[in-house]
């Protein structure tokens, strides 16, 4: 995602453009894949940052306008409604900030005051602000509420949906991550990721972009710290003048030729299996009307890498693309969708043989559903077909070490590295999501690459 809109993004201002991707397909994480006659999406459980069609303000404007689409070309579809679930207590919450703050009222009536507070500190955090991202998130908040239960409830969608740190959240990553979910909200394509990922590469390639599938970077030939040449996985090269990778900040440094291993405890540790249930009725006819749940069961949030076993059930989400607001053109969705995710450990996974991962793809896939419908009403009755795709599936279609989901957790807001032409875009620059990476692809374009 951060490719191509860096890529449009240049292409209209007539620069030469080659977007390079090692697999078969476009989109990353963010793609989809065709089984058994259905499509399914990867990654997608929702696209944040929306705002209503004539907004001016906020990312998905500035999106719009910076790639030159329109609010159609998206066709986002608003959520009808979520929830944050610890034992005893739940918050429910969607695109609009008011229900956020009645429901807060309401559960923790002390802290109204302290929630306003928050709300004020938000609005005034600059988003390329380096030091922010220094600053531990749970001291800013412990210094602002005194309720612990609230600070955890808040904390869990925002570090499911956008932290690449184990137990704390860095107050830049939170500020960025609590707009982009309670301050504006969740939307979904009708037709999933695939219609944004086509209208990308549809537009980059109209503006006489060139993507090369099944091309991935092997090295980048670096002299005297200027990148001079990229080499592809078939031996054969590439000269540009400038390099944008995507490919994570570690994962770019062991590319480049005048660098030698980076330390791997830099790289993020967190990663997801994620099952995919398709049920024969749509999941409202059974009390499921929740576009998304994140569910915790107990009153401490649990975000690290499992320590003992494949996956840690204790937490997870719960999304059904059914569950958002089509418009009568659309209809609904033909099947019933629910997606479950759940932490999981990724040398656990990759260690494990053919034979045990296809048996322990069931065994994961029945554990993390017992545990969602602790959560939500059991669905388990009318299941038609499944999936689950694990850290592995995560690794080989993003590149990112241990399968990292977001990245690693030391961000470089301003995309510089080592190299004086080389440039960090996508999850390890600093922007997360769809909208995110998007937002991070014309950031990086338009700070290093049209200047002169």
């Amino acid at each position: 995602m951060s490719g191509l809109a860096a890529g449009i993004r240049l292409a209209h201002y007539d620069q030469r453009v080659c977007i390079l991707e090692r697999h078969y397909t476009i989109g990353g994480l963010n793609s989809f894949y065709r089984m058994n006659g259905r499509d399914y999406d990867v990654g997608l459980h929702a696209v944040t940052n929306f705002t209503e069609k004539g907004a001016k303000k906020g990312p998905l404007a500035r999106i719009l306008r910076q790639l030159r689409f329109k609010w159609e070309d998206f066709s986002l579809a608003p959520q009808k409604g979520s929830r944050i679930v610890f034992p005893e207590t739940e918050i429910r919450f969607d695109n609009d900030i008011e229900l956020l703050r009645a429901e807060i009222a309401q559960a923790f009536p002390t802290q109204v005051d302290h929630f306003e507070s928050l709300l004020q500190k938000i609005i005034d955090y600059d988003d390329l602000d380096q030091a922010a991202f220094q600053i531990s998130g749970r001291q800013v908040l412990a210094e602002t509420f005194t309720d612990p239960l609230l600070i955890e409830m808040l904390l869990c969608p925002l570090m499911w949906y956008g932290n690449a740190a184990e137990e704390d959240m860095v107050w830049g990553q939170f500020c960025i991550m609590f707009r982009s979910i309670f301050m504006e909200g969740f939307a979904r394509p009708y037709k999933g990721v695939r219609l944004i990922l086509k209208n990308l590469v549809k537009r980059f390639r109209g503006l006489g972009g060139e993507l090369l599938l099944r091309k991935g970077v092997r090295k980048i030939h670096v002299d005297s710290g200027h990148a001079v040449a990229i080499e592809l996985d078939n031996g054969e090269q590439i000269v540009g003048k400038r390099i944008l990778s995507s490919a994570g900040n570690i994962e770019t440094l062991r590319m480049c030729s005048d660098t030698s291993e980076p330390d791997p405890r830099g790289a993020g540790q967190l990663t997801f299996i994620e099952s995919i249930s398709v049920l024969d009725r749509q999941p409202e006819s059974i009390g499921n009307s929740d576009t998304i749940v994140f569910y915790n069961d107990s009153d401490k949030f649990h975000w690290n890498r499992p320590k003992q076993d494949l996956c840690d059930v204790r937490t997870g989400v719960i999304c059904s693309p059914n569950n958002y607001i089509y418009s009568d053109d659309d209809g609904t969705l033909s099947d019933g969708i629910v997606r479950i995710t759940t932490i999981a450990d990724f040398d656990r996974w990759n260690d494990l043989s053919e034979e045990e991962y296809r048996i322990e793809k069931h065994r994961w896939y029945d554990r993390s559903v017992a545990s969602a419908v602790r959560f939500t009403p059991d669905f388990r009755n009318y299941v038609i077909d499944t999936d689950l795709f694990t850290p592995t599936t995560i690794q080989r279609f993003t590149w990112h070490d241990n399968g990292a989901v977001y990245g690693a957790p030391d961000k470089q807001l301003d995309g510089t590295t080592h190299v004086d032409n080389l440039f960090l875009c996508g999850t390890d620059q600093g922007y997360v999501g769809i909208i995110g990476a998007m937002m991070s692809g014309i950031s990086m374009a338009n700070l290093h690459c049209l200047r002169d």
